[in-house]
């Protein structure tokens, strides 16, 4: 097969991230193994090294608590280039992590890892599968368990750094009720590797340290911390990807799973299915959060209304309006659909989530436009996401007006999609 222009510099990136059968996301910035990156990262892998992609997930699985939870951060080794590190975290766990999450996109990357273990005759790839399903299926468990005790048919977030999409505008409101008073000593490292103006506020930093603090005083149980949380979403992004990952799941319990397996997944699905429907808002061409502790929905604009796309498969009249918002969103930019819109008063295309193009975000809208009828736009969207990698490089996230590459620099994840989108295009 012959590569992309790029591909091989991709595949090289994701080498020298490599610690060991884990990849942290960029060195320095980020040390450590990330849940969802990893997640990104097994897809990449598996196009040209499916017994690395297995690794990849099975090192991830190290970190996961007996209640189910995959944490967002395995701290396989130490390094002091990291905040908040695995003292500020207090978690009992055999291996060290933090005590909070990510979305949940590893079913999605099983799927992908098991079928090109099958495509390429790999051996032993059916026990491995079997052995990563059973621990997907039991983190599933803990979502629904842990993160909808009321069953809404939506996860929700208590902690904004769990999204992954750490300092969104959406989350302003909510997080505004978190007093910045903490017990933790902050000593920030991210901007000491990046410049300031990319990164999240003091203020706001104080807030997510403040939330630590909250649920490590909980000893990190899931019933105190839901009952404790001064901050609590129910996230359409985070449910839509558990949501498309149960479906993935399901399919690999076709053939992998037992018959209460494939029950289980089923009933699993219907209800996330049926809470994201929910959250559809035609005024607005998406779907919105709600904020659990006001009541109220979150209508600040932010890519996690497209999301849902990747679960769903929407009517015409839905599928049509929602294309026409993302063309809206796309108008005037160099690359991408952004993590906020232009016309947005909150967009800021330099800083961490609140403007930036992210290309595993537009991988996922992409998906979800195939998914609902809408190639042309998915392949112009991706067209734009690979020229912006080539012309800046495999950076952590890109300005949507310039293409300017913003963040951490040979970012783990941007390579995988660099190399899964390239194909596409």
């Amino acid at each position: 097969m012959t590569m992309l222009p790029r591909e091989e510099a991709a595949r090289a990136i994701l080498a020298r991230n490599d610690r060991g059968g884990y990849t942290v996301p960029t060195d320095r910035l980020y040390p450590f193994q990330w849940n969802w990156d990893s997640a990104f990262v097994a897809i990449g892998f598996s196009l040209f090294d499916v017994d690395r992609a297995y690794r990849e997930l099975e090192r991830l699985t190290e970190g996961q608590w007996d209640d189910g939870m995959i944490p967002h951060i395995v701290f396989h080794a130490p390094s002091d280039t990291y905040f908040p590190g695995p003292d500020v975290w207090g978690t009992r766990h055999r291996v060290p992590t933090s005590g909070i999450t990510q979305p949940a996109v590893f079913g999605m990357a099983l799927r992908h890892v098991h079928e090109a273990a099958l495509a390429t005759g790999t051996a032993g790839a059916t026990e491995r599968t079997k052995a990563l399903f059973k621990a997907a299926l039991r983190s599933h468990r803990w979502w629904l368990n842990a993160r909808d005790p009321e069953g809404l048919g939506l996860v929700s977030i208590l902690h904004p750094w769990e999204s992954g999409s750490d300092n969104s505008p959406a989350w302003d409101e909510a997080l505004a009720r978190v007093p910045t008073t903490t017990t933790t000593t902050i000593r920030r490292k991210d901007t000491g590797h990046v410049d300031a103006s990319m990164r999240p506020r003091d203020e706001d930093y104080q807030r997510f340290i403040h939330l630590v603090d909250t649920y490590r005083d909980c000893g990190w149980n899931p019933e105190r911390q839901w009952a404790a949380a001064p901050f609590k979403v129910a996230d359409v992004q985070m449910t839509a990807i558990l949501a498309r990952s149960t479906a993935d799941l399901m399919h690999l319990a076709e053939t992998l799973g037992t018959d209460e397996e494939k029950a289980e997944l089923s009933r699993m699905h219907d209800r996330l299915r049926a809470g994201l429907a929910r959250r559809w808002r035609p005024d607005l061409s998406r779907f919105v959060n709600l904020d659990l502790i006001s009541g109220r929905d979150i209508e600040t604009p932010t890519q996690a209304g497209f999301i849902p796309l990747v679960a769903l498969a929407l009517d015409d009249g839905q599928r049509t309006a929602i294309v026409a918002e993302i063309e809206r969103w796309l108008a005037g930019m160099f690359a991408g659909v952004p993590s906020t819109p232009s016309f947005s008063p909150a967009f800021e295309p330099k800083r961490y989530w609140r403007g930036p193009v992210w290309a595993v975000i537009n991988w996922l809208i992409c998906d979800g436009l195939r998914l609902n009828g809408s190639e042309d736009l998915a392949r112009r969207i991706e067209q734009t996401i690979v020229q912006a990698i080539e012309s800046a490089g495999f950076c952590e996230y890109f300005d949507p007006t310039t293409g300017e590459g913003l963040g951490g620099d040979t970012f783990s994840w941007t390579a995988a999609a660099y190399m899964v989108l390239g194909r596409r295009t």
